[in-house]
């Protein structure tokens, strides 16, 4: 288990949400923690997908999750004790277990069912909470706007959305950021959208870059300037159980990460200034 042996000066939690399958929402998460880790920062990753797409992609086989996301969800096993290290120093995980994908039924009748995650991130351990032992907690989603999605946008400082660069995108986006303003009106109201990033961009399409001016249009500064492309050494890295920067670390998919994690650190500076 990966046990952080400092509290840090300041925590963020970011949950990465998109209701929509595929639009490059784990490839972002464990990538993004990645690189957060390279730059020095402690980051836990927690998998609440019950594809469990992050936790094999970090090499985390199904075997080895003694203990899951699930588990603490329903209230089993403490927080603590599900973090697993991982093979990038600095990054650890919190992997899923696809029972995760009928969690919604077994804590829709407790009282504080928005609020489980929330309140295992900052049970008092010895050592402090798991939230004070990490720079960066990155929540990797469903692909839904489910119970375990609100517990996730619930517990962090933001939300950062990864949008395909696809026809239907806008329309995606208006439903998300009608959740999260609901999560904020009712259950967080510290919530905000960290940021919007554009995933699977073709240069050579010319839809690609339509959706992309559509989107910044629409949203503004939110949205940031670095835009993933579409990158086979992106799509090849899970199955090797590392994170494309592991696997190829100049590969464009890679580069665009590590430019990426650049940008979000920035944003997090101006936002301590401000």
């Amino acid at each position: 288990m990966g046990h952080p042996d400092r509290q840090s000066d300041t925590r963020r939690i970011l949950a990465i949400v998109n209701q929509k399958g595929g639009v490059g929402k784990t490839t972002t998460a464990v990538n993004l923690g990645t690189a957060l880790a390279a730059v020095g920062k402690r980051v836990l990753l927690i998998d609440l997908d019950a594809q469990g797409n992050a936790s094999t992609g970090l090499g985390l086989s199904i075997s080895e999750r003694r203990h899951t996301s699930y588990e603490t969800l329903i209230g089993e096993t403490s927080l603590i004790d599900t973090i697993h290290e991982t093979r990038v120093p600095r990054l650890d995980i919190v992997p899923a277990s696809a029972d995760l994908s009928g969690v919604d039924l077994e804590i829709v009748e407790d009282s504080r069912r928005a609020h489980l995650l929330a309140d295992a991130l900052n049970t008092a351990e010895e050592g402090g909470s798991v939230a004070e032992r990490y720079d960066y907690i990155v929540i990797d989603c469903p692909p839904s706007l489910s119970l375990v999605t609100v517990n996730a946008m619930t517990a962090s400082d933001a939300v950062l959305v990864p949008l395909q660069c696809e026809f239907y995108a806008l329309e995606g986006l208006s439903q998300l950021l009608r959740t999260i303003e609901r999560v904020r009106t009712t259950l967080n109201p510290s919530l905000e959208i960290q940021g919007i990033v554009l995933t699977m961009y073709d240069a050579r399409n010319r839809l690609s870059g339509q959706v992309a001016q559509d989107v910044r249009e629409y949203m503004g500064d939110v949205v940031y300037k670095t835009v993933i492309p579409r990158n086979v050494r992106i799509s090849e890295a899970p199955s090797h159980g590392k994170p494309a920067l592991l696997y190829d670390h100049a590969c464009a998919g890679s580069q665009a990460y590590i430019q990426l994690a650049s940008e979000l650190l920035r944003r997090e500076r101006d936002l301590i200034a401000a």
